[in-house]
Protein backbone atom coordinates (compact mmCIF):
# COMPACT_ATOMS: atom_id res chain seq x y z
CA UNK A 1 0.00 0.00 0.00
CA UNK A 2 1.35 3.33 -0.81
CA UNK A 3 0.42 6.60 1.33
CA UNK A 4 0.88 9.99 0.85
CA UNK A 5 2.39 12.26 3.52
CA UNK A 6 2.24 16.29 3.23
CA UNK A 7 3.22 18.92 4.99
CA UNK A 8 2.15 22.45 4.20
CA UNK A 9 5.54 23.90 4.79
CA UNK A 10 6.92 22.22 1.66
CA UNK A 11 4.37 25.02 -0.43
CA UNK A 12 6.51 27.55 0.33
CA UNK A 13 9.07 29.79 -1.41
CA UNK A 14 11.75 29.28 1.07
CA UNK A 15 11.41 27.20 4.21
CA UNK A 16 10.66 29.07 7.79
CA UNK A 17 13.08 28.84 10.73
CA UNK A 18 11.33 27.20 13.37
CA UNK A 19 8.89 29.75 15.34
CA UNK A 20 8.21 30.12 19.68
CA UNK A 21 5.74 28.42 20.47
CA UNK A 22 2.15 29.68 19.69
CA UNK A 23 3.40 31.80 17.36
CA UNK A 24 3.87 31.65 13.54
CA UNK A 25 6.65 32.15 10.98
CA UNK A 26 6.58 35.81 9.67
CA UNK A 27 5.39 36.16 5.66
CA UNK A 28 8.47 38.01 4.06
CA UNK A 29 10.67 35.60 2.69
CA UNK A 30 7.95 32.59 3.05
CA UNK A 31 5.06 33.27 0.80
CA UNK A 32 3.03 30.01 0.06
CA UNK A 33 2.90 29.04 -4.02
CA UNK A 34 0.04 30.48 -6.26
CA UNK A 35 -2.76 28.01 -6.15
CA UNK A 36 -2.76 26.86 -9.57
CA UNK A 37 1.17 25.88 -9.07
CA UNK A 38 -0.17 23.80 -5.50
CA UNK A 39 -2.79 22.13 -7.95
CA UNK A 40 -0.70 21.29 -10.79
CA UNK A 41 1.79 19.53 -8.61
CA UNK A 42 -0.46 17.88 -6.73
CA UNK A 43 -2.61 16.59 -9.98
CA UNK A 44 0.56 15.82 -12.10
CA UNK A 45 3.36 15.29 -9.64
CA UNK A 46 1.44 13.39 -7.14
CA UNK A 47 -1.42 11.65 -9.36
CA UNK A 48 -4.75 13.05 -7.16
CA UNK A 49 -7.72 13.56 -8.39
CA UNK A 50 -11.11 15.40 -7.12
CA UNK A 51 -13.22 12.96 -9.07
CA UNK A 52 -11.34 10.23 -7.01
CA UNK A 53 -10.84 11.80 -3.54
CA UNK A 54 -8.59 9.54 -1.11
CA UNK A 55 -9.01 8.82 2.06
CA UNK A 56 -7.38 10.88 4.93
CA UNK A 57 -7.15 13.67 7.58
CA UNK A 58 -5.95 16.66 7.85
CA UNK A 59 -3.69 17.39 11.32
CA UNK A 60 -1.76 20.44 13.14
CA UNK A 61 1.22 18.53 13.58
CA UNK A 62 2.73 15.88 11.50
CA UNK A 63 3.62 13.51 14.08
CA UNK A 64 -0.27 12.64 14.42
CA UNK A 65 0.32 10.98 11.05
CA UNK A 66 1.75 8.05 12.94
CA UNK A 67 -2.11 7.71 15.48
CA UNK A 68 -3.92 7.68 12.01
CA UNK A 69 -2.33 4.98 10.61
CA UNK A 70 -1.57 3.14 13.40
CA UNK A 71 -5.77 3.25 13.81
CA UNK A 72 -5.75 1.79 10.45
CA UNK A 73 -3.43 -0.66 10.82
CA UNK A 74 -5.55 -1.68 14.05
CA UNK A 75 -8.61 -2.00 11.95
CA UNK A 76 -7.37 -3.88 8.87
CA UNK A 77 -7.55 -1.10 6.07
CA UNK A 78 -3.77 -0.60 6.07
CA UNK A 79 -0.61 -3.45 6.16
CA UNK A 80 2.38 -3.17 6.75
CA UNK A 81 4.76 -2.67 5.70
CA UNK A 82 3.51 0.35 3.32
CA UNK A 83 5.27 2.69 1.06
CA UNK A 84 5.27 6.57 2.09
CA UNK A 85 6.05 9.42 -0.30
CA UNK A 86 6.85 12.26 2.40
CA UNK A 87 5.95 15.63 0.56
CA UNK A 88 7.82 18.22 2.94
CA UNK A 89 10.57 21.04 3.35
CA UNK A 90 12.16 18.67 6.09
CA UNK A 91 13.14 14.91 6.34
CA UNK A 92 11.58 14.30 9.51
CA UNK A 93 14.06 11.51 10.14
CA UNK A 94 15.42 13.26 14.00
CA UNK A 95 18.32 15.95 12.55
CA UNK A 96 17.74 18.06 15.91
CA UNK A 97 16.88 17.07 19.69
CA UNK A 98 16.17 14.68 20.80
CA UNK A 99 17.61 13.18 17.56
CA UNK A 100 17.92 9.38 16.88
CA UNK A 101 19.47 8.25 19.98
CA UNK A 102 16.66 7.57 21.18
CA UNK A 103 15.36 5.55 18.70
CA UNK A 104 18.53 3.40 18.08
CA UNK A 105 19.29 2.99 21.60
CA UNK A 106 15.72 3.06 23.26
CA UNK A 107 13.39 1.15 20.35
CA UNK A 108 15.29 -1.27 18.59
CA UNK A 109 16.44 -2.79 21.85
CA UNK A 110 12.64 -3.77 22.39
CA UNK A 111 10.34 -6.65 20.59
CA UNK A 112 8.84 -5.83 17.06
CA UNK A 113 5.64 -6.40 18.80
CA UNK A 114 5.72 -3.86 21.68
CA UNK A 115 7.54 -0.66 19.72
CA UNK A 116 4.48 1.34 18.84
CA UNK A 117 3.64 2.71 21.64
CA UNK A 118 3.13 6.25 21.20
CA UNK A 119 1.60 7.20 25.01
CA UNK A 120 5.34 6.01 25.94
CA UNK A 121 6.65 8.21 23.68
CA UNK A 122 5.46 11.04 24.18
CA UNK A 123 5.26 11.13 28.00
CA UNK A 124 9.05 10.80 27.83
CA UNK A 125 8.95 13.92 25.21
CA UNK A 126 11.26 11.72 22.73
CA UNK A 127 8.31 11.51 19.87
CA UNK A 128 7.36 14.71 17.84
CA UNK A 129 7.24 15.94 14.07
CA UNK A 130 10.44 16.86 13.51
CA UNK A 131 11.33 12.94 14.01
CA UNK A 132 8.06 11.02 13.69
CA UNK A 133 9.00 9.14 10.56
CA UNK A 134 12.61 7.57 12.30
CA UNK A 135 9.66 6.00 14.92
CA UNK A 136 7.87 4.77 12.01
CA UNK A 137 11.21 3.17 10.43
CA UNK A 138 12.09 1.92 13.84
CA UNK A 139 8.07 -0.12 13.81
CA UNK A 140 9.00 -1.09 10.37
CA UNK A 141 6.15 0.17 9.21
CA UNK A 142 8.02 1.36 6.00
CA UNK A 143 9.27 -0.89 3.44
CA UNK A 144 10.02 2.39 0.94
CA UNK A 145 10.54 6.07 2.23
CA UNK A 146 10.46 9.11 -0.41
CA UNK A 147 11.03 12.65 0.58
CA UNK A 148 9.94 15.01 -2.08
CA UNK A 149 11.62 18.12 -0.51
CA UNK A 150 10.99 22.02 -0.97
CA UNK A 151 13.59 23.38 -3.21
CA UNK A 152 15.08 25.37 -0.79
CA UNK A 153 15.11 22.72 2.00
CA UNK A 154 18.40 22.49 4.02
CA UNK A 155 20.36 19.14 4.52
CA UNK A 156 18.53 17.36 7.58
CA UNK A 157 18.96 13.85 7.49
CA UNK A 158 20.73 12.26 9.98
CA UNK A 159 23.69 10.15 8.33
CA UNK A 160 24.07 7.64 11.10
CA UNK A 161 20.78 6.30 9.79
CA UNK A 162 21.70 5.25 6.15
CA UNK A 163 23.77 2.63 5.23
CA UNK A 164 27.45 3.43 4.86
CA UNK A 165 28.52 4.64 1.75
CA UNK A 166 24.98 4.96 0.31
CA UNK A 167 22.74 7.90 0.45
CA UNK A 168 19.68 5.61 -1.03
CA UNK A 169 19.09 3.38 1.70
CA UNK A 170 17.98 3.60 5.52
CA UNK A 171 18.78 0.88 7.98
CA UNK A 172 18.39 1.90 11.62
CA UNK A 173 21.15 -0.36 13.96
CA UNK A 174 23.01 0.10 17.40
CA UNK A 175 25.47 -1.72 19.57
CA UNK A 176 22.00 -1.97 21.80
CA UNK A 177 19.76 -3.46 18.65
CA UNK A 178 22.68 -5.93 17.91
CA UNK A 179 22.69 -7.21 21.05
CA UNK A 180 18.87 -8.55 20.59
CA UNK A 181 19.24 -9.76 16.81
CA UNK A 182 18.97 -12.93 17.57
CA UNK A 183 15.41 -12.26 18.87
CA UNK A 184 14.15 -9.47 16.51
CA UNK A 185 16.33 -10.35 13.31
CA UNK A 186 18.23 -8.22 11.58
CA UNK A 187 16.69 -4.68 11.22
CA UNK A 188 15.81 -4.06 7.54
CA UNK A 189 17.35 -2.01 4.52
CA UNK A 190 14.93 0.83 3.30
CA UNK A 191 15.31 1.80 0.32
CA UNK A 192 15.47 5.84 0.50
CA UNK A 193 14.82 8.37 -2.73
CA UNK A 194 15.36 11.75 -1.62
CA UNK A 195 14.20 14.30 -4.83
CA UNK A 196 15.97 17.77 -4.11
CA UNK A 197 13.71 19.30 -7.18
CA UNK A 198 10.42 18.51 -6.77
CA UNK A 199 9.94 18.53 -10.31
CA UNK A 200 11.94 15.46 -10.64
CA UNK A 201 9.31 13.63 -9.10
CA UNK A 202 6.09 11.62 -10.34
CA UNK A 203 4.34 9.25 -8.85
CA UNK A 204 4.59 5.35 -10.07
CA UNK A 205 1.07 4.75 -9.08
CA UNK A 206 -1.98 5.37 -7.13
CA UNK A 207 -2.42 6.22 -3.27
CA UNK A 208 -4.45 4.78 -0.89
CA UNK A 209 -4.01 7.66 1.89
CA UNK A 210 -3.19 10.83 2.19
CA UNK A 211 -2.49 13.06 5.16
CA UNK A 212 -1.98 16.95 5.52
CA UNK A 213 -0.04 18.18 8.47
CA UNK A 214 -0.38 22.28 8.83
CA UNK A 215 2.38 22.37 10.94
CA UNK A 216 1.64 26.20 12.16
CA UNK A 217 5.53 26.53 13.68
CA UNK A 218 7.02 26.17 9.98
CA UNK A 219 4.28 27.73 8.15
CA UNK A 220 3.02 31.58 8.15
CA UNK A 221 -0.54 31.99 9.00
CA UNK A 222 -1.27 32.80 4.89
CA UNK A 223 -0.34 28.85 3.95
CA UNK A 224 -3.35 28.05 5.53
CA UNK A 225 -5.03 29.65 2.49
CA UNK A 226 -4.31 26.64 0.98
CA UNK A 227 -5.76 23.54 3.14
CA UNK A 228 -9.13 23.95 1.53
CA UNK A 229 -7.43 23.50 -1.88
CA UNK A 230 -5.65 20.13 -1.11
CA UNK A 231 -8.65 19.02 1.16
CA UNK A 232 -10.52 18.98 -2.41
CA UNK A 233 -8.44 15.70 -3.46
CA UNK A 234 -9.47 14.21 0.34
CA UNK A 235 -12.72 12.63 1.82
CA UNK A 236 -12.61 11.20 5.45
Amino acid sequence: MRLLDIDLDFFLNDCCPLSEPGTRPELPGHEPWPEARVRSFLEYNCGLEKSHKLRGAVFETHDRALSFWMDRIRSGELTVPFQVTHIDAHSDLGIGYPGPGYVLNGVLPQRVDVRPDLEKYYRLRQLDEANYLLFALSFRWISLLENVRNPKSRADIPPQILVPGRSDRIRLRSFASDLMEAANGPEPEIPFLVYDDPENYRTSGTFDFVTLAVSPRYAPEEADALIPLISEYMCS
